[in-house]
């Protein structure tokens, strides 16, 4: 694959608070099922609260099956992801948008942050085709009402880290969650190391 040019793929600052585009990592003390070493990508955080998507759970579900329209703008694999405990039957679809192409002017995509966009699943594909390197579709979402996260945040349960465009598209068999721990500074990238399972250690 081409590496694109956009200094933004290879350097992702750490990020200390939470924002539209920042990741939630799932700290190794979070064993709850739902989100144990989970990678959160925020979409809203607002003084409503805040949205986001799991985007490492895939599901056995064909995007085809759901929504066939979508299905060659999808990624590989091309199976919906579940985004979250809330809503699993409404959909939420996120975009990585071409270098060099604003997102802003483009109907059917709402920009987030940098090249990463929300897609409206109601929009013509092919009129977003050429403006995107893919799509990622998600049954369901995460959402926290406001002042829940950081509380979460101030227990450890998260760790708040900057996203790159490549991580809301990323390949199947891809750990991400250690693949973005890997990536930050000492003492943090020592985590990616971490065992799934502790039992076992």
């Amino acid at each position: 694959m081409a590496q694109s040019e956009d200094p933004e793929d290879y350097l992702a600052p750490a990020a200390h608070r939470v924002r539209a585009g920042t990741l939630l990592l799932a700290n190794t003390d979070l064993l709850e099922p739902t989100f144990r070493r989970s990678v959160i990508y925020i979409v809203e955080h607002n003084d409503g609260g805040t949205l986001g998507v799991v985007l490492n759970r895939s599901s056995e579900t064909a995007v085809y099956n759901v929504l066939p329209q979508w299905t060659k703008l999808a990624t590989k694999p091309k199976t919906m992801f579940i985004g979250g405990p809330v809503k699993r039957d409404a959909a939420l679809c996120l975009a990585t948008v071409r270098v060099g192409i604003d997102a802003s002017g483009i109907p059917g995509l709402r920009p987030v942050q940098g090249r990463i966009a929300m897609v409206d699943l109601d929009a013509d594909p092919d009129s977003i085709a050429p403006a995107v390197e893919g799509v990622r579709i998600y049954a369901g979402y995460s959402g926290w009402t406001i002042g829940q996260l950081d509380g979460e945040i101030e227990r450890d349960d998260w760790i708040v880290l900057s996203a790159l465009p490549s991580d809301v598209l990323v390949e199947p068999r891809v750990d991400l969650w250690a693949r973005v721990l890997r990536r930050q500074p000492l003492p943090l990238s020592m985590l990616a190391t971490h065992p799934i399972d502790v039992s076992r250690n």
